[in-house]
This record gives structure tokens, sequence and C-alpha cells, in this order.
């Protein structure tokens, strides 16, 4: 089989768009693979809609919850019996050539251990909000940290193929608090030794909508993940896997702006969760200010920030 694609399910709103979608493929080699995590809500009522043989349908005891969401990502993973693996979100859209498109992408770098697409973000009534950025057909892993991190590319976790040999061999997917950054890492990990390949064919639509991990979730748990990110790309940086003049020149970037990022996701993360936080959640941020070595100024600087933007959405 060549393709495994995975929904670990929780929310019911769209998975009924998201496996119409899957199904829709013009490329049929492929199963479909859906992980109740344990949802309050009522995932069997729509996974009973189907009798498509190409569905394995499984249901967790017990729900890993937010906080451990990429266990439940490798338990997908663990059930996969295709070449390739991809992992959807339970509220997110394929384009009917998605596979057809990887595969494309595949036969021409079949040395590549990961594989991206290009997406357009639809908002929570699946209208268009934004196209993603186009990339250079194949990139070493310092051009995908240096971009991602620095440059602010937008990408997700089902824009991504892998090779599912590959991303086992290698621990699944990179675990992390809230997913924060899991996606990031794995395709780090993923392209370390062969790059990755692109197409710039936009093939995935990603649901952006209030439920989104990244608007919600605890303040604490981020910041442990943006603190053991960075640990994780410090620690990679210690090797050498540069194949290049340019890999050698962006390592040295990545080295030098490694510090000033930190301190700027540490900002974003905090202006983000003040636009719902009460008066006890802002003076428990400042009990626990310095572990995370956030400074009195980042404080004002993120409140500062998040107090415009409300200002500028209620103009």
């Amino acid at each position: 089989m060549k393709f495994t694609i995975a929904i670990p399910a929780y929310k019911a709103n769209y998975l009924k768009e998201c496996i119409d979608s899957i199904l829709a493929q013009t490329l049929s080699d492929f199963e479909l693979i859906i992980v109740n995590d344990a949802s309050p809500e009522d995932i069997d009522s729509i996974v009973n809609l189907y009798s498509d043989s190409r569905i394995r349908y499984y249901k967790n005891d017990k729900n890993f919850g937010a906080e451990h969401v990429v266990d439940n990502w490798n338990k997908c993973l663990s059930y996969a019996e295709g070449e390739f693996f991809v992992l959807m979100g339970d509220d997110d859209m394929l384009e009917v050539n998605y596979l057809e498109e990887f595969d494309k992408l595949i036969e021409k770098h079949p040395e590549c251990n990961v594989y991206h697409c290009r997406s357009v973000i639809i908002d929570e009534k699946s209208e268009f909000i934004m196209l993603t950025e186009t990339r250079p057909e194949v990139e070493s892993v310092y051009e995908n940290i240096w971009h991602r991190l620095f440059i602010s590319r937008t990408q997700f976790i089902s824009d991504f193929v892998y090779n599912t040999e590959s991303l086992k061999k290698k621990g699944g997917f990179y675990k992390l608090p809230l997913a924060w950054a899991s996606d990031d890492i794995s395709s780090f990990i993923a392209s370390t030794d062969k790059g990755v390949a692109n197409t710039n064919h936009p093939v995935f639509k990603y649901r952006r909508h209030t439920l989104n991990i990244s608007t919600t979730g605890n303040v604490k748990l981020k910041l442990d993940a943006i603190l053991l990110e960075n640990s994780w790309i410090e620690r990679f940086l210690e090797n050498d896997y540069t194949q290049s003049e340019n890999d050698l020149l962006l390592k040295k970037m990545i080295v030098k702006n490694l510090s000033r990022r930190l301190v700027k996701k540490i900002i974003y993360t905090l202006q983000i969760n003040f636009k719902c936080l009460s008066l006890k959640g802002f003076i428990q941020i400042l009990n626990f200010r310095k572990k995370y070595k956030i400074t009195l100024n980042m404080l004002f600087f993120a409140l500062l920030l998040s107090t415009k933007d409300r200002l500028t959405r209620n103009l």
C-alpha cells in the first residue's frame, strides 16, 4: 500500500468534510485510519456513515488530552501499513489530487524521507483566508530550519508526508507539550540527512478557528514547550550535518539569532494568552516568570501588544 492517512479524531464538527475529502482522492492506493481519542462527541455516528473497505476505525479507552496529543499521533502511526504517512487534522481537508501530487513528488525525489506541499488556509465557513508561501523544490534541513523559525513560514502537520518506516525508526513524531512545535521538529529530524522535497501546488486546506491549540491551552505548558524546542535546536546545532557552503552560512545565522528568537517567541505566546487572561492568571505568570527567564520588560511589551490587538479589533 502506498499511503496511510490517519485522523486522530476528537472534534465532530468538520469530521465528515475531512473524511469526504480523503475518500475523494484521485489516487486510490491508500488506507484511512481513524482513531477516536475517547471523544465526548458522537464520532461513531459519523464514521458509521461509511462502508468503504479502506477505512479502519479504532477507539482509545482513555483520552490522551491536549497536553499529550502527540502520543495519539504516534498511536495513529503505529497502525500504519502504507509506505508513506499523512496525519490529518479532524477539521482540515485535502484537495482531490493531494495524494496524486505527492506521488509525483516522491517518484521524482525518492531519496527524501519527508515531503511538503503548499497550503490554503480557510475559516470556519470554509472560506478562503490566505495561501502559504512558495518553496524551492528541494532544500536542506538548515534551509528548512532557518525559513521556518526566522522568516515566519506557515506550515502544518498535514502538509507533510513522511516515509513511514523512517518516521517509525526515528521514534515517531517528536513529543512536546500541546504538540507545540512537535510538527516542526519532526520535519527537521526527517530532513536531516536528505532534505525535504516541496511541491508548490496547494493541495491541503487548513482550517483556522477559535479552537486551534495555538489560540488556546495552558500558558505554562506552551512556555515549557518553547524552552524544550529551543534546547532541541541547540543540541542539533552542536552536530554538523552541513552539505554545502550555504548550509554552513545558514547554520551560523541560526546560531547567531537563536537567543533573540527565543525572547520573541515567549513574548508572542504571552501576547496571545493575555487576550483571554484573568487577573489571577497574570499574577501566576508573575510568580513563575523567573523559571522561563521572563523579564518585566518582556511582560510589559507582551501586554502592550495584546492591548494594541484588542483596540485594533474594536475599531
